[in-house]
């Protein structure tokens, strides 16, 4: 869907308004100088994605070993000065098949993870609550159509801002180029459906903390979902390139207690004008009675 620039201004500002009665996060995550490794995970994709990556590196640097090692012998082992007559060989069937069938089980042991870890990614297990992510020039739309389909706009804070941002939002350490004026608010260990589209071009929407990363379409509506098991604030970047301003497109995701997220949602639909969901359940219920 497309915003109305006014509106989603205004539903942005009170968006991060609102998020001020947060206490600062227990985690945040995001890329730090000179990291070595992924983020921590706060996801069981991220988790397996973090095992998946160390059974590579394991076989990588077997094989990577045993090629040079192999390398280092057969110079050592067929010099001219230890062969001055080439030996004639012209096949040697059980090397042959040693190197036909190795690999194919080194393939395997790869694959089956790889499958599975795809698999998981992929197919949305029954969520809890949807959000449904635009990608603009330059910046993420959000609506939460399970609690009254609010919007508001999430964009960059620029660095003359960031000081006074953070002030005002009680922000320590505020991240350049990572921190949004307002930000995706879930709760803790819940499983979280989020729908991806675009209004322009190619984005991506990519959290590396939670393992997550997909893009967004024009005319197309993609899906993904995560389950964070660790309050705090996470962060993320469209991760496909969109054009002059595309690293300028920062994730903030903000995970709290159950208990803060009804408190958050329920100021965001009064700043839409929005009436609660469950007085709106009740009615729609004395309506039935009443028309029996």
């Amino acid at each position: 869907m497309r915003f109305n620039n006014i509106l989603s201004a205004g539903l942005s500002g009170l968006a991060g308004l609102s998020l001020g009665m947060f206490p600062t996060s227990i985690l945040a995550s995001s890329a730090v100088p000179w990291q070595k490794g992924f983020q921590p995970a706060v996801t069981t994709v991220m988790e397996d994605v973090n095992e998946f990556h160390d059974l590579l590196l394991v076989v990588i640097t077997l094989i990577t070993v045993f090629v040079l090692a192999l390398l280092i012998y057969t110079m050592w082992k067929f010099s001219a000065k230890r062969n001055p007559v080439p030996s004639k060989t012209t096949h040697h069937a059980t090397l042959e098949m040693a190197w036909t069938i190795v690999p194919v089980i080194i393939l395997v042991v790869i694959a089956v993870p790889s499958f599975k870890l795809l698999y998981k990614a992929d197919v949305v297990p029954k969520a809890e609550m949807t959000i449904k992510a635009t990608g603009n020039q330059w910046n993420w739309g959000y609506e939460y159509p399970d609690h009254g389909k609010f919007a508001f706009v999430a964009s960059i804070v620029q660095d003359a801002d960031l000081a006074k941002w953070a002030k005002e939002n009680n922000v320590k350490n505020p991240k350049r180029l990572l921190e949004a004026d307002a930000e995706v608010v879930v709760p803790v260990n819940t499983t979280v459906r989020v729908q991806v589209t675009s209004n322009d071009v190619l984005h991506a929407w990519a959290v590396p903390a939670f393992g997550v990363k997909i893009d967004a379409v024009p005319g197309r509506l993609n899906q993904t979902w995560f389950n964070v098991n660790k309050v705090g604030t996470y962060y993320g970047q469209c991760s496909e390139l969109c054009g002059q301003l595309h690293g300028f497109m920062p994730i903030k995701v903000k995970v709290v207690s159950k208990a803060a997220f009804a408190e958050w949602v329920s100021e965001q639909q009064k700043a839409a004008g929005l009436e609660p969901l469950a007085p709106q359940r009740r009615d729609v219920a004395k309506l039935y009675n009443s028309a029996r």
